[in-house]
C-alpha cells in the first residue's frame, strides 16, 4: 500500500511547512528579520508503463504510460530578504538601511558577521555595538564629551563636542552585500555568515552604488506579514489533516483485506 508512505511524506513536509511559519509569527516584532518560506519537491517515481513503450508488434506505443509517485520532500527553506518598513524611535544610535546591504559586526570568535538590525548603541569604552556588544565594522569610537552624534545617509559619522563649534569626523560606516543573500547563514541573534552560497562580500559606503542609505533615528522592522503567515498556517493545517485521512483510509483498505476469507 503505496499511500501510507507517501501520505506520511505529505504529512512530514507540512510539519515542517507548519515549523518554518511558526519561526515567521514568532518573530514579527524581531528588529530586522528576513521571514523564511519552505518549499517543497515531489518524490522519484515508479515507472509501471514508461511512456514510449511498445505496447503491440504493430509499433504502436504507450502515449503517456503509468507512473506512481512516491510523495514529496523539503526542496529548500528560502529567506525573503525584500525589505522591512521602516520605524521612527527617535534614538540618535538606532540606524536602518534604505536598501540593500549589510551591517558588518566583529564577533567573539573574531569572525566577521552581517546583519540588518541596527539597534545600536555604545559600549563602556564608547565603541558603537549591537545590542549584543558586539563590536561594529569599521570599529567607531564616540568620544566621552561628544553631546550630539550625527550619522548622515552616506555613513559618516560627526560628533559634537564640549567647546567645539565644528562637528568632528570620527567613524565611516561601510555596509556588506552578497551576490545572493538568501543564501547567507543565519547564526541565531540577528546575525549571518557568509556561505559558499551567498559569494564573497562586497563592501562600500552606503548611499553608493548597490548599496542602501542609513536613515539615522529608525529601525527596520520584520517583514513579516501576519495575515500572510495565519493564511498559510491555516492551508499548512488542512494539507496535514488531508494526509493524515489517506493514512486513515489507507488503514482501511488494509484492514478490509485481512478480513477476507479463502
Amino acid at each position: 500500500m503505496r499511500a501510507l508512505s507517501t501520505a506520511a511524506t505529505g504529512m512530514a513536509a507540512q510539519q515542517l511547512n507548519v515549523e518554518v511559519i511558526s519561526n515567521n509569527i514568532a518573530n514579527m516584532n524581531t528588529v530586522g528579520f528576513k521571514r523564511q518560506r519552505a518549499e517543497f519537491e515531489d518524490l522519484l517515481y515508479q515507472d509501471l508503463e514508461r511512456a514510449g513503450s511498445q505496447t503491440s508488434g504493430s509499433g504502436t506505443v504507450a502515449p503517456t504510460g503509468i507512473q506512481i509517485g512516491a510523495g514529496v520532500k523539503a526542496g529548500s527553506v528560502y529567506r525573503i530578504t525584500e525589505q522591512g518598513s521602516l520605524t521612527q524611535t527617535g534614538n540618535k544610535l538606532d540606524l536602518a538601511i534604505n536598501g540593500r546591504g549589510f551591517f558588518q559586526v566583529l564577533t567573539p570568535t573574531g569572525e566577521t558577521a552581517y546583519t540588518r538590525a541596527g539597534n545600536l548603541s555604545v559600549n563602556q569604552d564608547g565603541q558603537l555595538v549591537t545590542s549584543d556588544g558586539y563590536q561594529v565594522q569599521p570599529q567607531i569610537t564616540i568620544p566621552q564629551d561628544a553631546t550630539d552624534v550625527t550619522i548622515s545617509p552616506t555613513g559618516q559619522v560627526q560628533v559634537s563636542q564640549t567647546g567645539s563649534t565644528t562637528p568632528t569626523v570620527v567613524g565611516q560606516i561601510q555596509l556588506a552585500t552578497f551576490t545572493n543573500e538568501a543564501g547567507l547563514e543565519a547564526q541565531g541573534d540577528n546575525l549571518f555568515m557568509e556561505s559558499a552560497a551567498s559569494g564573497a562580500a562586497v563592501v562600500g559606503d552606503p548611499a553608493s552604488t548597490g548599496f542602501g542609505s542609513l536613515m539615522q533615528g529608525y529601525t527596520e522592522a520584520s517583514n513579516v506579514d501576519p495575515v500572510t503567515e495565519i493564511t498559510a498556517l491555516i492551508t499548512a493545517q488542512r494539507a496535514y489533516e488531508m494526509n493524515s485521512k489517506v493514512v486513515t483510509a489507507a488503514d482501511q483498505m488494509l484492514a478490509a483485506t485481512s478480513q477476507l476469507k479463502g
